[in-house]
């Protein structure tokens, strides 16, 4: 099967190269790995691996391009960033075909979320470069906020551009320069958005794209003695490693990790409302997301409409072959996430929960690809293994609660804290439950999504803030400046 873009890659080369100093350059490494489709489980292309030499050109590149990146107007990085933004836009359907083939997004949501959030990203960056005050006066001193340095960017498989575009739009808007490890499990968008820099004029170095895997080229990202900061996204343990590798030369880490996120419906919420939308959330992007609200936290007198609610909602859902114009879910990303849905389904099971729909298996009429059933589990308590491990599929653990006291309790009791849901009538209530939960983000009654909002994890959850000038700040060092005003002598 011809995919134009695709085809367009390989023929250009992009496929056996890395994007190094503004240059499409070969590899130092002579590993390759295969980029499955998930939805057929086959290879549709290879893409070649750096290695630590690549990482140490990258880097090398990158610093040398700070001294003149981190000084130019900041207006300058902004005119650039809204190009870049304008780019993604308007390659915006060859982005979506680029994540629905790598990763397996339902070509509906690639186009409709994978895609304008990312591009969010930058159009927050490029206004936070032009509007940011980087200097503020105060007691006679200058207060100023200067660029870190050389940031490695680690970033995921399961929302791939706008992984990337959250942590390099900020990064390049505070004035400093980057390499960015994708996953190499999803290239292809990576790749594209490599192109869309280059295009976008920025000076040689800003940016550089090195592939390649965690323990190779990641490690080496960040225990590098000459990058300064290093900013991951991805599991608890992938987190740790990172965190373990920069620890030596005192970097900065900023981690976005694992997940368990509830979404406590306090005795006053509209059901009716409350459960779909909940639902939808737990599931969208066929829960591979990491602040995905899995654990819904009900009142028990009011389990059995939940349960009936949840049940009519996932009905709705159609898992299919996420080319298809009706499909809403496509499969998980790949295969060991296959394996770790089928895994989770059956310890539920086996623990007593009480399966209402979903199970192990692929759905009916889906023989191949890494497709799974959504799932909704009731009856789960906190001490089960899907009530406490991050799954990351779209299997929903139903908990039901006698007290708004106990319902506080079940949603704190994780190792995680990174996002959370409150519904309710009372916002006065809902706003006392919200204060009271351990995460980087609460929702009251499904708001719209703010590219502005600070996002970030509490224990487990991982260090620092992205999105908006929280994000921004990352990025940032501080120094006072005394004496900057002038005073008559005595």
């Amino acid at each position: 099967m011809s995919i134009p873009f695709l085809d367009r890659l390989r023929s250009a080369g992009r496929l056996d190269q890395l994007f190094i100093d503004g240059q499409w350059t070969a590899p130092r490494g002579t590993t390759r790995m295969p980029v499955v489709d998930p939805s057929t489980e086959e290879a549709v292309a290879e893409v070649a691996l750096g290695n630590a030499q690549d990482v140490d050109r990258a880097v090398a590149a990158a610093r040398r391009a700070f001294a003149d990146w981190s000084c130019c107007d900041p207006k300058e990085r902004a005119e650039k960033i809204g190009r870049l933004h304008a780019l993604v836009l308007e390659r915006a359907e060859t982005f979506a075909q680029a994540i629905s083939l790598e990763m397996g997004a339902a070509i509906a949501t690639a186009r409709s979320a994978q895609v304008p959030v990312a591009a969010e990203h930058l159009r927050v960056a490029r206004d936070l470069a032009r509007d940011y005050a980087f200097m503020v006066r105060r007691d006679g001193m200058a207060i100023v906020r200067e660029p870190i340095g050389v940031c490695s960017l680690i970033t995921p498989w399961n929302w791939p551009l706008y992984q990337i575009t959250a942590k390099v739009g900020p990064s390049l808007a505070a004035g400093c320069t980057v390499v960015l490890k994708p996953s190499e499990l999803s290239p292809f968008s990576a790749i594209l958005f490599a192109e869309a820099v280059q295009d976008a004029g920025f000076p040689d170095g800003v940016f550089n794209l090195v592939a390649g895997e965690g323990h190779d080229v990641g490690a080496a990202m960040s225990s590098h003695p000459d990058v300064d900061m290093v900013s991951i996204t991805g599991s608890t343990r992938a987190g740790i490693l990172v965190a373990q590798a920069a620890a030596p030369t005192v970097k900065r880490v900023a981690q976005e990790l694992g997940g368990k996120s509830p979404n406590v419906i306090l005795p006053d919420a509209d059901l009716a409302r409350a459960v779909p939308a909940g639902v939808a959330a737990g599931m969208r992007n066929v829960g591979q997301s990491c602040s995905a609200p899995t654990r819904m936290v009900v009142p028990r007198e009011r389990l059995a409409e939940v349960e009936r609610l949840a049940v009519e909602a996932v009905s709705r859902l159609v898992v299919a072959d996420p080319r298809s114009e009706s499909a809403t879910h496509g499969p998980v990303a790949n295969r060991a996430q296959f394996v770790r849905v089928q895994e989770m389904v059956e310890a539920g099971i086996a623990e007593g929960a009480r399966l209402l729909c979903g199970g192990s298996g692929r759905p009916d009429g889906l023989a191949r690809g890494f497709y799974v059933r959504p799932t909704v589990f009731s009856d789960v308590h906190t001490r089960m293994r899907i009530a406490q491990e991050e799954i990351f599929g779209p299997v929903l653990c139903i908990i039901p609660y006698d007290t708004v006291e106990e319902a506080v309790a079940i949603a704190n009791d994780t190792v995680y804290g990174l996002g959370a849901h409150v519904q309710g009538e009372d916002l006065g209530a809902a706003r006392a439950v919200a204060a009271r939960i351990r995460s980087g983000q609460v929702h009251i009654n499904n708001p719209a999504w703010n590219p502005h909002a600070p996002f970030g994890g509490y224990k487990r959850s991982g260090n620092g803030r992205e999105y908006g000038v929280e994000g921004l700040q990352e990025y940032l060092e501080t120094k006072a400046i005394l004496g900057y005003e002038a005073k008559e002598s005595a």
